[in-house]
């Protein structure tokens, strides 16, 4: 195994119970409410559409919150995770709150191998998932792959330029990681993690990249894949600068200063020719 991805396993897997007891994923409301979607997913639900009836697969799913609300608008879904322990707590998820899906381990580059090539009508990327992949040419080949021509990729990412932003400066924004992808990894250190929680996890390093959004567009139109939607908003579902955002009634945050200068996350959508 290559060492980024037993390093980054190591810190899914210690994640993953923290996220599921965590209120910010919300796994009670899942329980309690067959009609509760994740605010990831209910973010993007004009731009999503009907997807009843289609088969659908979800890359980098952790514990399954958004599988298990594509699942609950109808698509028949496959979650897809590198981590054991965060599998477990999604198959859990899924069964407490009554709604099928099935869920495979293997990493993303993987995929193929484990799923049947050209079998989906959606694959859906959540957010927060790409800067943990190298390569993101590779990926838009698995994605292709994956889906059945005429298939629909639909992802919500975390935008390229909050990726630069160095996040413990509490009086500025300072540009500082890279926004385009680097053969060398950014490795960081850090004993917490995007929700509220209290705990203070043992395996705390992980490798991660950056993708510009012209290199992320231009990876699926090489792989066969057409462009259909490209929306670019100012406002993500974490505090990702802490003391420089604010939070709507919606569970969104962005700049409380002047938010229209910072790009904070993209909805993509991209159709199989």
């Amino acid at each position: 195994m290559d060492e980024y991805l037993g390093v980054n396993r190591a810190n899914w897997d210690a994640r993953a119970s923290a996220h599921v007891r965590s209120p910010d994923y919300a796994v009670g409301r899942f329980i309690e409410d067959p009609m509760f979607i994740s605010g990831v997913v209910r973010f993007d639900l004009d731009r999503l559409g009907d997807i009843a009836g289609l088969t659908g697969v979800h890359l980098q799913c952790h514990i399954g919150t958004a599988t298990v609300s594509l699942a609950r608008l109808g698509a028949q879904m496959t979650g897809l995770d590198f981590s054991p322990r965060s599998l477990r707590e999604a198959k859990r998820v899924a069964e407490q709150a009554h709604t099928p899906v099935r869920f495979v381990e293997a990493d993303v580059y993987s995929a193929l191998d484990v799923l049947d090539p050209e079998s989906f009508d959606l694959v859906y990327t959540g957010i927060g998932a790409l800067c943990w992949l190298p390569d993101i040419a590779r990926w838009a080949r698995t994605v292709a792959g994956l889906l059945r021509p005429g298939g629909r990729l639909f992802v919500r990412e975390m935008h390229p330029m909050l990726a630069t932003i160095d996040d413990s400066h509490a009086d500025l924004i300072v540009v500082d990681y890279p926004y385009f992808e680097r053969v060398e990894p950014m490795v960081f250190d850090d004993g917490g993690t995007y929700v509220e929680t209290d705990v203070e996890f043992a395996a705390t390093q992980t490798y991660e990249w950056s993708h510009g959004l012209g290199q992320t567009v231009s990876a699926l139109l090489d792989s066969g894949m057409q462009l259909t939607d490209l929306v670019e908003h100012d406002s993500v579902p974490w505090q990702a600068l802490p003391g420089h955002m604010s939070q709507d009634e919606f569970g969104e945050w962005r700049l409380t200063a002047r938010p229209w200068r910072l790009a904070e996350s993209f909805t993509l959508q991209a159709r199989r020719l």
